[in-house]
């Protein structure tokens, strides 16, 4: 029998019940045991992929796991694991996890400031990272991290610890100290920490158990129309709770994954691969659906003709059959042999799914997929709810504009004011060292989530805007407005700024500037603009020039994704008597958005 879980045998077939001991890193024991020549992994090696079984990688596990017990790593203890999507960041995972200690999994991309909080707030005494970049980074900040004692990299450089160090190291201890090590962790002991940004700007530890992600993956097996030996590609990076949990449920389907070489080669490995299965964030399928329409730009006479008149009745597609007309549906089959079913096959011709999460998916996108038979299904979760939350899936239908339904386990309920709450196995157990957060956070048993929401036809859940501030860009990363604005105002130029960009490509601002200090400036920088209207001044080239500047030395401070891009530069202050400042004089955003929907439109193309 199989380590972790027990069986039943119905009807022919076998079902897999969850034992109350199962553990993340017994999903590949598991796998050793149902599927002993299942390829496990599979990443591309010089040119060629190349593949990993079970029984291989559980190998290079064990081997970490040694060297990570000799150096001293005991259960509880918090190792950090800095990497991109690759077949050493899940060795990594497991090689920790099994021997009781807590992976801390780190985006490669934070500043140096959020390293030394989440180093020193979690107390990481040993860190494993991807690159010599991120080793040399690490290095410098050791002065400013108290307990970390040792730096591993998983890239091959001289005068610099290898990962291969971890292998050798503990190669005396015997195979018998790791089945010791897990058979002393239960499912209900901490897994992981992942530091998730705060309305403050300092992260927060989100504490999830081992009983905590497998529920969830539990509950995403269900609505997976995949089977064992089926191929996934993954590209997103596994530090993110939605692809990790997301890689879990193909390890316990027996799914073979195979890791994409960067974002530039998707296609490419699509091509290859051929994938049954695939993630997404809206920001990837947007970069596709612009490569489909940059091609049939490109189109002429004819041709283009029927490329538009395609596209067209795609985005009239509605996923409910009974609400498709018959003349509706000879057109779409008409579409699709002469233009939709080409996309479809651009993505490998085997598609089952393509889950989408992390931000919200434009409705036009959806319909236009979902018309090339392409199975993209929008879901909903946040980290500190392992992270599914709900999900549109084909056995329930799919409504557009919505984030599905509950999935299995979990319960989902709408507080007096529209906020979505949520109580599951899946909810967190708390933040780290944080209970004043983990309080306002989970109260009676219920996660606040902060976002709220509406019902659709009952049991189809909707969500139409953001209790908190912050929001999402279309690839997946949260930008928090408030330190950004602040930095900004920093200026003696700019007078007030809001960030913008909730579910587009990236953040941006409406600036007003400092009108009287950008007078006094151009008396020397630019004296011809002296007694011009105030309008025509501030779209002065100099003058817009001088504003991105303002911006640029504000960006120094964040993140490549928080950076403002494109700012509205506005020529009228916001104020009380005009409806966009509050009496405290706190920007209404709404209002704000709504006064200048033209302008934001213009910025981010939006046309529907």
């Amino acid at each position: 029998m199989h380590v972790g879980v027990s069986c039943l045998k119905t009807e022919g077939r076998i079902i897999f019940v969850m034992d109350e001991n199962l553990r993340l890193f017994d999903l590949a024991l598991r796998q050793v045991d149902l599927f002993p020549n299942l390829n496990m992994f599979a990443h591309k090696l010089d040119g060629e992929w190349k593949t990993l079984t079970s029984v291989e990688y559980l190998n290079q596990v064990n081997a970490v796991s040694k060297g990570l017990i000799e150096l001293g790593v005991k259960p509880n203890d918090k190792v950090g694991l800095i990497a991109d999507s690759s077949i050493e960041w899940h060795i990594v995972d497991f090689a920790i996890q099994q021997i009781g200690a807590v992976v801390v999994a780190i985006y490669p991309n934070i500043s140096d400031t959020d390293y030394q909080f989440i180093f020193n707030d979690a107390e990481i005494k040993l860190c494993i990272v991807s690159t010599k970049s991120l080793f040399n980074r690490l290095t410098k900040l050791t002065e400013s991290i108290y307990t970390l004692k040792y730096i591993f990299c998983m890239e091959n450089h001289e005068g610099i610890r290898n990962w291969d160090e971890l292998k050798t190291v503990g190669a005396y201890i015997p195979e018998s100290t790791i089945i010791e090590s897990r058979a002393k962790i239960k499912n209900s002991d901490l897994a992981t920490l992942i530091y998730t940004s705060g309305t403050t700007g300092k992260p927060k530890g989100v504490m999830l158990t081992h009983h905590n992600i497998i529920s969830n993956v539990l509950a995403a097996r269900e609505i997976t129309p995949c089977q064992a030996y089926d191929r996934a590609l993954t590209f997103l990076p596994p530090c993110h709770a939605y692809e990790r949990m997301v890689i879990y449920t193909y390890m316990y389907i027996g799914i073979t994954i195979h890791i994409a070489e960067s974002l530039d080669k998707i296609g490419q490995n699509i091509g290859e691969v051929k994938p049954h299965i695939m993630t997404a964030v809206p920001r990837i399928l947007e970069k596709v659906y612009e490569k489909i329409m940059k091609t049939g730009l490109e189109l002429t006479g004819i041709k283009r003709k029927i490329f538009d008149w395609a596209v067209d009745v795609a985005e009239q597609f509605d996923p409910n059959p009974e609400k498709r007309s018959l003349a509706y549906n000879i057109k779409l089959k008409i579409a699709k042999s002469l233009v939709l079913d080409k996309w479809y096959q651009a993505l490998g011709g085997h598609l089952k799914t393509v889950a989408s999460g992390s931000a919200s998916l434009q409705a036009k996108l959806a319909r236009v997929f979902l018309a090339a038979g392409i199975p993209l299904y929008e879901g909903y979760g946040m980290t500190e709810a392992s992270p599914l939350i709900s999900v549109n899936h084909y056995l329930k239908g799919i409504r557009i504009g919505t984030v599905g339904l509950a999935v299995k386990y979990v319960e989902i309920k709408l507080a007096d004011d529209g906020e979505i709450l949520v109580k599951g196995p899946n909810v967190m157990q708390g933040y780290y060292k944080n209970k004043e957060e983990t309080d306002k956070t989970i109260i009676n048993g219920w996660l606040h989530t902060g976002d709220i929401g509406i019902w659709e036809d009952e049991v189809f859940l909707k969500i139409i805007d953001r209790k908190k501030e912050m929001f999402k860009i279309s690839g997946g990363k949260y930008v928090i407005p408030q330190p950004i604005e602040k930095k900004l105002l920093e200026s003696n130029y700019i007078e007030q700024a809001m960030v913008i960009g909730d579910g587009q490509k990236f953040a941006s601002a409406f600036i007003v500037p400092n009108y009287a200090h950008l007078q006094d400036w151009s008396k020397t920088e630019a004296p011809e603009l002296k007694g011009m209207p105030k309008d025509k001044f501030l779209t002065e080239a100099k003058i817009v020039r001088k504003i991105n500047k303002e911006v640029q030395i504000a960006n120094q401070h964040f993140g490549n994704w928080e950076q403002i891009k494109k700012p509205i530069i506005l020529p009228d202050e916001f104020t009380i008597e005009s409806g966009e400042l509050t009496p405290t004089l706190k920007m209404k955003r709404k209002v704000i958005l709504e006064k200048y929907k033209k302008e934001f439109e213009e910025l981010y193309h939006i046309d529907d």
